[in-house]
């Protein structure tokens, strides 16, 4: 589903490079570093550019690049993370802004008149909001829900401000791979709240939402459902640069963090669904994907080298009970980047510039270089000057890195 995610033109730079991180921030699922990073590439290029993220997550690479006046298009197979990077994406008039203003406030404070909506099938619902966070956001959804759909771009922002909201109220982290709960119901203290620390908090991020909305792209962006294995809705030898950062082969669930939102709004039905996603994405593990990892039979098409082979056999031989299993993952994992990278000179102009922000992984003692996988795959797909640049350390784990896999179509 994922996921997840660098020529100035004006003399408001500064101000449009705030109001992109502002953007950016909607639902803060988009580190500072990953923006900062677009930024930097798309400042070494020359002239107006059209630039292709095909993994678009939040839509970083894509409303980075349109706000600094190039055009851009992205891809994500999530119909969820679609909307969101549209939403961000999209300009908005003043007349827009001030009606989505009145209608929250409306929202907030219409107590009568609109019935709660019922929450959605969450399991153990409980564990996510205490009774009166549930409640108020059973309200402030029916309030959404109730606009005419002559307001859908007002409708759109306050959907964004209410799955601020429900993050907000929910007891949930996000802090590592699986989602954990707060023994005690988090509260968060604002001065224009109430003594419940609930209400008040749909208007307020309404307001930050409205704020960041105010200042428009100065280019075009795109985000398009599309699976980055085929490409199919994208025409031939239409992009100048592509910036992408794809999931990591570190199976980590790329619908985990967004299963909240997908839930409140309409996306998932069950849980089920949950894993029917995970599974059509690359590097998905959630739910039934881990349980059909056992099945899956590499094609006679997959792509191979010492490197990924070396890496297969240590993670199956390192444990008897998962290490089989984790191998399979690993094995998936590249057969479905190499599928993207068989297919993605086809929509790049002739000497475009390819950027592949990428990971190494860790299983168990076994080293996973995606790095250098990545650049065999590109040499082996006709791409010249292939290099890897090492940009950072992903965290506080000894060898793990995060590098930029540079390349050049012909």
């Amino acid at each position: 589903m994922a996921s997840l995610s660098h020529t100035r033109q004006r003399a408001d730079l500064t101000f449009k490079h705030n109001m992109s991180e502002a953007r950016h921030g909607w639902l803060r699922l988009t580190p500072a570093y990953s923006v900062k990073l677009v930024k930097e590439i798309l400042a070494a290029r020359e002239g107006k550019l059209r630039v292709l993220d095909p993994f678009s997550g939040t839509a970083t690479t894509t409303l980075s690049a349109a706000s600094h006046g190039h055009s851009a298009c992205s891809c994500d197979i999530n119909p969820f993370l679609v909307w969101l990077g549209n939403t961000k994406l999209a300009s908005y008039a003043e007349e827009v802004l001030r009606k989505t203003a009145q209608l929250a406030e409306s929202i907030e404070y219409g107590k009568e008149g609109v019935l709660p909506v019922t929450p959605p099938p969450i399991s153990f619902i409980e564990r996510w909001w205490d009774p009166d966070s549930l409640k108020y956001l059973c309200r402030i959804k029916a309030g959404i829900d109730n606009i005419d759909h002559i307001h859908g771009q007002s409708r759109d922002l306050l959907l964004i401000a209410f799955c601020r909201t429900l993050i907000e109220l929910s007891n949930a982290s996000f802090g590592h791979q699986s989602v954990s709960f707060h023994k005690k119901t988090k509260t968060t203290q604002r001065l224009f709240w109430n003594t419940t620390g609930i209400e008040g908090a749909f208007l307020e991020n309404t307001r930050q939402v409205l704020s960041s909305a105010a200042d428009n792209p100065a280019g075009m962006g795109q985000v398009m459902e599309c699976d980055a294995r085929h490409l199919s809705n994208l025409p031939d030898e239409s992009f100048d640069l592509l910036i992408t950062s794809p999931p990591y082969p570190n199976r980590m669930s790329y619908i985990r963090e967004l299963r909240p939102y997908m839930f409140w709004l309409g996306y998932l039905k069950e849980a089920r669904e949950a894993g029917e996603m995970d599974w059509q994405a690359i590097g998905g593990t959630w739910g039934i994907a881990t349980s059909r990892l056992s099945d899956w039979i590499p094609l006679e098409s997959s792509f191979f080298s010492p490197t990924l082979g070396e890496s297969l056999t240590a993670i199956a031989n390192t444990n008897a009970k998962s290490g089989p299993l984790l191998s399979n993952y690993v094995a998936k994992y590249f057969d479905d980047m190499w599928q993207h990278f068989r297919v993605v000179s086809r929509v790049m102009k002739p000497r475009s510039e390819l950027h592949y922000v990428i990971g190494n992984s860790k299983f168990y003692q076994c080293m996973v270089h995606a790095e250098i996988i990545f650049a065999e795959m590109l040499r082996q797909t006709g791409f010249e000057d292939v290099e890897i640049k090492q940009l950072r350390k992903r965290n506080s784990k000894k060898e793990l890195y995060e590098f930029d896999v540079i390349a050049h179509r012909q």
